[in-house]
């Protein structure tokens, strides 16, 4: 399938709302969900026993959804170029996951409720618990790596220079965020308190959403830029 200035639209469309709606967590501001963001993941505003957990659970699976639809779309259209397939097949996962994760909810909030944390401990709650690390844990591993990818191609091929001018920064933050909330989590497993896990990880996804923002806005733009993009003789770069 050609890239068209058509395609990197809908590309663009689909990351943009996936973007918006993986920012949906914001609403805690709002709402009255009893957990301390400095504290809660993020993941806790959708368990099973919490008031706006199916608000929550959905907003993910439509988020997860959007950015593997904008993945999926971009594939087939971009040029091969390998840096470009690792990123778009990274955050190709990065949706699927997201949207597995919303379908695999915790049962309660174990840094809000001291029986809900004895229980994870003695692995006395449902197995959903493990499956929902797993895929949490995949979708930060999908999001960084198209992060990493995506940006060495915007930068090599030269090509999308929002993405190539911000990406590095976003990137070194992600990570950064991701040191803090690995370390975080292995401290409240260990018993030895919080370190702020609710913000290090709000911070994590905050970028991921942030940098799924600026792909979607490079996208748009290079296809505007280029509206003879799938005519013979056109090519791409990234």
């Amino acid at each position: 399938m050609p890239e068209t200035s058509g395609t990197s639209r809908t590309v663009a469309l689909l990351i943009a709302l996936g973007s918006l709606l993986y920012t949906a967590w914001v609403l805690e501001l709002l709402l009255a969900t009893g957990l301390d963001p400095v504290r809660a993941y993020v993941s806790e505003l959708s368990a099973a026993d919490q008031p706006f957990g199916g608000l929550f659970r959905a907003t993910d699976l439509a988020a997860g959804l959007l950015v593997l639809a904008g993945a999926a779309v971009a594939l087939p259209t971009r040029p091969r170029r390998p840096w470009s397939v690792a990123g778009w097949t990274a955050v190709a996962v990065f949706g699927l996951a997201t949207a597995l994760d919303s379908r695999l909810p915790l049962s309660c909030a174990p840094t809000d409720d001291p029986e809900c944390a004895a229980l994870e401990t003695a692995g006395l709650v449902p197995a959903t618990h493990t499956a929902h690390a797993v895929s949490s844990g995949l979708a930060m591993t999908g999001a960084l790596t198209g992060m990493v990818a995506l940006t060495i191609a915007a930068r090599r091929y030269h090509r999308w220079p929002a993405l190539g001018r911000f990406g590095p920064g976003l990137v070194a933050v992600e990570l950064a965020a991701t040191a803090w909330t690995l370390t975080a989590v292995a401290a409240f497993e260990a018993g030895r308190g919080i370190w702020w896990l609710g913000a290090g990880q709000r911070l994590q996804v905050l970028v991921v959403a942030g940098w799924l923002a600026v792909l979607a806005l490079s996208v748009a733009r290079d296809g505007r830029s280029r509206p003879g993009a799938g005519r013979p003789g056109a090519r791409g770069t990234a």
